[in-house]
């Protein structure tokens, strides 16, 4: 088994196997090149002690010293290289009490997660597989090495890596992992927001988002995302409509991009719906008032998961106006764009072919096609360069000051019913037209 390391991988392992000590690539950057995939980290560990390492490289930074962790600088790139350890016993779910630094590479691998990610290799040794991590990879599986229930009460977020995993590399969850995960889900609640959101965010941005579905069935959503739960809970008893509000989500996350702030958007973007359910007198469920709703009830979550506020504000957007319809008329359509914003273009498109490719095949050609006749005229609209905002009108505050308009109150409404003037007839956004129609207001 031969995996290609990079120069300056080879070159940490040959220092520290030149002064006496062992030396592998280990964990995830195995995996991955096994798999024929790009490694986007490449950890070492060896039997050097930290103190050791730091002697051996003139550039170093105590990462983890405390827990063996030391970072050789190459050039511009750090490389962790950790002493093989014992860990001791785990007292908050995801720090040990205390690590023993040991000599025996098979002792330090008996510690890590899953056998995938416990695999080693130097090009002296080759490949050290003791857990059969290759043959997991074969079955596409994620399975803890040694007892699930050990491996998750050391660190409970391996609960949810465990299903991150199995998004990113399209693998199932082996049967004792996955009943260690159903028994063992409360203990998540220890777990701060931070390492959840990274976690979930990876999940979500893997090609199979799906897998989000696990969390539903395993017990994990019920302790640190209660609302997929709600999701799961609300039928949708309506033509449009064919899933339950949560396996809906599931399937409309699977028709747009892998990125972020998409992903997330379609994740949350019926979170309301358990909260707006009304029946009528034909037992058809409708969910007025769900984007509006739907937007307030996603910040709160992603504040408490400690996303940034521009990935908030985009997302909560996104869903604000993922069921905003106009009619196909070009002056509706500048409206729209106006009372959107601009920013929120073209991704809202993807939002809404999203949705309705989660939804019932009854209705989703005609549905479908209205997007596209919205975007296309959208478009139109852009290429002709039509005024859509007070910042492309061409008159501006200054002008009407000089008219005479005071400051204030006044001179926003002014703006505003000109603007509604140039939006109704972009051919009138000249300066000519809007000055007399200002004076006539006045």
């Amino acid at each position: 088994m031969l995996i290609q390391l990079p120069i300056h991988v080879k070159t940490i392992i040959n220092t520290l196997e030149g002064a006496g000590y062992e030396a592998y690539a280990v964990g995830g950057c195995i995996r991955d090149s096994l798999l024929g995939r790009e490694p986007q980290d490449w950890d070492i560990t060896t039997s050097a002690r930290p103190w050791q390492v730091k002697e051996l490289f003139s550039r170093t930074i105590d990462t983890g010293i405390r827990h063996g962790t030391v970072t050789v600088m190459m050039e511009r790139e750090g490389f962790e290289v950790t002493t093989y350890r014992i860990d001791g016993e785990y007292e908050d779910a995801r720090h040990p009490s205390e690590v023993t630094f040991t000599g025996n590479l098979l002792e330090d691998l008996k510690r890590r997660d899953f056998t995938v990610n416990a695999m080693a290799y130097n090009e002296r040794q080759g490949l050290v597989d003791e857990f059969d991590g290759m043959g997991d990879m074969s079955r596409k599986m994620i399975r803890c090495v040694g007892r699930a229930d050990e491996r998750f009460t050391e660190d409970a977020l391996r609960m949810l890596r465990a299903v991150r995993f199995a998004a990113q590399l399209d693998f199932s969850i082996e049967e004792k992992t996955r009943q260690g995960i159903v028994k063992l889900a409360p203990a998540l609640h220890k777990i701060s927001a931070e390492r959840i959101q990274g976690e979930l965010v990876k999940l979500l941005v893997s090609p199979n988002p799906q897998k989000i579905r696990v969390l539903y069935e395993t017990g994990i959503s019920r302790e640190i995302f209660p609302w997929l739960d709600e999701m799961y809970r609300t039928p949708q008893n309506n033509p449009h409509h064919c899933f339950n509000v949560g396996e809906h989500t599931v399937q409309a996350l699977m028709h747009v991009p892998e990125d972020k702030v998409l992903r997330l958007a379609m994740l949350f973007h019926d979170v309301a719906k358990p909260h707006c359910l009304h029946t009528d007198e034909n037992g058809i469920h409708h969910f007025h008032g769900h984007p509006r709703e739907g937007a307030s009830m996603a910040r709160m979550i992603m504040r408490r998961l400690k996303f940034d506020n521009d990935t908030i504000d985009r997302v909560a957007s996104l869903i604000l106006w993922h069921d905003d319809n106009p009619p196909l008329i070009p002056a509706e359509i500048r409206k729209a764009m106006h009372r959107i914003g601009l920013r929120q273009f073209p991704n809202l498109f993807l939002i809404k072919r999203g949705d309705v490719m989660g939804k019932s095949s009854a209705y989703r050609k005609e549905m479908l096609d209205y997007i596209d006749a919205y975007q296309q005229m959208y478009e139109s609209i852009l290429k002709k360069g039509e005024c859509i905002s007070l910042k492309t009108m061409a008159v501006t505050g200054a002008d009407l000051i000089a008219c005479g308009i005071r400051p204030g109150r006044e001179m926003g409404e002014l703006l505003e019913y000109l603007l509604s003037l140039v939006l109704e007839q972009p051919e009138k956004n000249t300066k000519e037209f809007l000055l007399q129609k200002a004076a006539e207001w006045a």
